[in-house]
């Protein structure tokens, strides 16, 4: 399980400078539920994820995972207690070969064949990727696709994705849905900042941040219908999605 309690965000190096990204920010995440947040671009959505996987410090509040505050902990703590985190834009690794960093994140002596089973996952041709550098040579679409397969190869119960759908084609997007749906199916936790409606549409539950605030938060089967009809708090949804 996950708890942010009372969690406040704020930039800035005086007071009449700061400004208030995240505010008051309270919401419980059970164990085994896929998890969409959604909003306006700007609202604070891959704010609150970074603050999730320690990338992002809060202001004031508390995180707990699994009953164990992990406010104050690093990257590397939090990672080792199980919560995996795939950026919007993912990082390039100049002379670490895919195969090398699949193998790091399944934390064992991965065989090619192995990680090769990670990258069909996510609708790459093993042999042509298995031996290339995470570097500028590959695209972004690709990276991100790599990216998802260290998620993957990690196995842990929480993983968080910011975006996952950035730079995707529409046949490696279909293939990313499946890649969620079968996480799901393994009961792991997923938590996934996304505006795409096929996202949505496979979550448990739906989550609405807009100007820093919890605005909406439900059954998939309550909040969506709000976002699609343009309702209430969700009346940004129709927007943001055109230019998506």
């Amino acid at each position: 399980m996950l708890e942010l309690k009372d969690i406040s965000f704020q930039v800035g190096d005086s007071a009449s400078t700061q400004k208030e990204i995240i505010k008051n920010i309270n919401l419980t995440i059970d164990d085994h539920k896929f998890v969409a947040i959604t909003g306006p671009n700007g609202g604070g959505k891959s704010t609150l994820a970074k603050l999730i996987m320690g990338i992002e410090k809060p202001t004031s509040g508390k995180i707990y995972f699994n009953g164990t505050d992990i406010t104050d902990m690093s990257i590397s703590e939090r990672a080792n207690l199980g919560i995996s985190f795939a950026f919007q834009q993912p990082v390039r690794f100049k002379g670490i070969k895919v195969k090398d960093l699949i193998t790091l994140a399944a934390g064992n002596n991965l065989s090619a064949a192995g990680a090769c089973d990670f990258l069909s996952k996510v609708g790459l041709c093993a042999r042509d990727y298995i031996n290339r550098d995470v570097d500028a040579s590959l695209s972004g679409g690709e990276l991100k696709r790599i990216e998802i397969a260290t998620i993957i190869a990690r196995n842990t119960p929480l993983s968080v994705f910011d975006e996952p759908e950035a730079g995707i084609d529409l046949w490696s997007f279909n293939n990313l849905i499946k890649v969620f749906e079968e996480l799901h199916d393994q009961e792991k936790s997923l938590i996934i900042i996304s505006h795409q409606e096929r996202i949505l549409n496979i979550a448990d539950e739906i989550i609405v941040i807009a100007d820093g605030n919890l605005k909406s938060q439900g059954p998939k089967e309550e909040v969506l219908p709000e976002l699609l009809n343009g309702t209430g708090s969700c009346k940004f949804y129709r927007e943001v999605t055109k230019t998506n």
